[in-house]
């Protein structure tokens, strides 16, 4: 029997006993209300409180809660400054991090997948796990070729510990609102819930993986390693060092930084371009930086994990994505409310003021304004509490928006890249990858211009 399984009943008790402590956080909110303290100091301390308790439980667990906890910690730049500063370390370590499974479970799964010579196949093995994260943890390795490589070996049992964990988080989504302010915490959890059957399954991994090791091959930007072998619940790729980039939101120097920022909005909009998928795990434990880029030794490349999780574009990003920014940026009210009811952002059972859409979407939309914009923590919990604050006109129309289906895994991706670009405090030329990259972006004319030109 499996180690994980055992500890499930106990994961699952944790996770059931939060909603009666967020309930005791709450009668404490209500006492310190009745003595007289200002509804703004309650709730900052009540926020505080909770987001204690989240972060204990969260770093105590694998599966559901750590991707959980994952996907959380890229919209920790919304969190008031006096509830993120004390959990950065905490956020942090759960991008990465994890307890790891014992030894000799992990020797005895690589028997099961590879064979009973399965340590014939290498010629060094590290038995100490250099990354465990939600459903399998990653060795480091020597190949029999020579080749230095990173074994992801998958927990036994990983499936029903991921549907576990996160059927309990679902059941108190609405408790961990005040967390991150203006985001809907619910979506987030059954998205990722819905997408726990194809990040179980390393073949479909493998397959994203090395379509973008081949697209990016000669690439002077972007690295992603290649595939080395593949099966049931065991993923062996090429080694990649270089500097997580959570080392460089805590540490990195402004140019390590801006470059980081630049390349990341690069892969973000490049990829679906390049290979038809959306790297859908934009969380700081997927990425590298790499020294030796197009200036040499000093310049920096991005290096690119973990394809567990893909949203398949065929034609890449979605058109009407491009146009609506376009119009937007242009002041054009009209088109783009017309365009966000034909795709389906406003149901047809509504009717809302263009010039109200427009005004709601500008700020959101500024960093794609200008030739190069910096991305700071203050800038998103301002637009955070733009849309929260329950007397802002924002926040009534933003409850009257819909978010179509086919747009939920684009929409949640793009947020959580914006959320890492403003914990590195990037300064990137977005605009630049928008024109790039981006169908719709660039009216049709001036392609076709710019295309005869070439």
């Amino acid at each position: 029997m499996s180690d994980l399984p055992r500890k499930a009943v106990t994961r699952t008790a944790k996770l059931a006993a939060l909603p009666l402590g967020f309930a005791g956080r709450a009668t404490w909110g209500l006492g310190k209300r009745i003595v007289g303290e200002s509804a703004e100091i309650v709730g900052r301390e009540l926020q505080q409180r909770t987001a204690e308790q989240l972060f204990k439980v969260l770093g105590e667990l694998k599966g559901g809660a750590m991707k959980f906890g994952q996907a959380l910690s890229v919209f920790e730049s919304a969190l008031p400054e006096e509830v993120a500063g004390p959990y950065r370390a905490a956020l942090t370590k759960l991008q990465e991090a994890a307890p790891p499974m014992p030894t000799r479970t992990v020797h005895r799964v690589l028997e099961e997948r590879l064979g009973e010579d399965w340590q014939e196949l290498f010629v060094e093995f590290e038995d100490k796990p250099s990354a465990a994260a939600s459903i399998g943890q990653v060795h480091h390795a020597v190949w029999h070729d020579g080749r230095e490589v990173a074994v992801k070996v998958q927990y036994p049992g990983a499936g029903d510990a991921l549907l576990s964990d996160l059927n309990q988080l679902s059941r108190f989504a609405r408790l961990l609102g005040p967390l991150i302010p203006g985001m809907d915490i619910k979506p987030l959890i059954a998205e990722l819930r819905d997408r726990v059957s194809e990040e179980l399954d390393y073949g479909l991994e493998a397959q994203a993986q090395q379509a973008h090791a081949d697209e990016f091959a000669d690439d002077p930007d972007v690295v992603v390693p290649a595939v080395v072998h593949q099966c049931d619940q065991i993923l062996i790729t090429e080694w990649m060092g270089g500097v997580p980039l959570s080392e460089v939101i805590s540490d990195g120097t402004r140019e390590q930084r801006d470059r980081a920022g630049q390349l990341l909005a690069r892969f973000l909009f490049s990829g679906p371009a390049r290979t038809g998928l959306l790297h859908a795990d934009p969380h700081p434990g997927n990425f590298r930086l790499l020294p030796g880029g197009p200036d040499g030794e000093d310049d920096w490349r991005l290096g690119v994990l973990d394809f567990g999780t893909v949203d398949r574009l065929p034609g890449g990003l979605p058109t009407p994505i491009g146009d609506s920014l376009r119009m937007t940026l242009d002041g054009e009210a009209e088109a783009v409310y017309e365009l966000l009811r034909l795709e389906g952002f406003v149901k047809e059972s509504i009717e809302l003021d263009p010039d109200a859409v427009l005004d709601y979407l500008r700020p959101i939309i500024e960093p794609a304004l200008l030739d190069e914009f910096t991305f700071t923590r203050g800038w998103m919990r301002s637009q955070a509490a733009r849309i929260a604050d329950i007397r802002s006109p924002a926040y009534q129309l933003g409850k009257q928006l819909n978010l179509p289906p086919a747009y939920l895994l684009i929409h949640r991706v793009t947020l959580s890249t914006i959320g890492v670009l403003c914990q590195l405090g990037a300064t990137v030329r977005l605009r630049e990858e928008l024109e790039e990259w981006l169908p719709g972006f660039v009216p049709e004319e001036e392609t076709e211009e710019t295309a005869a030109e070439a």
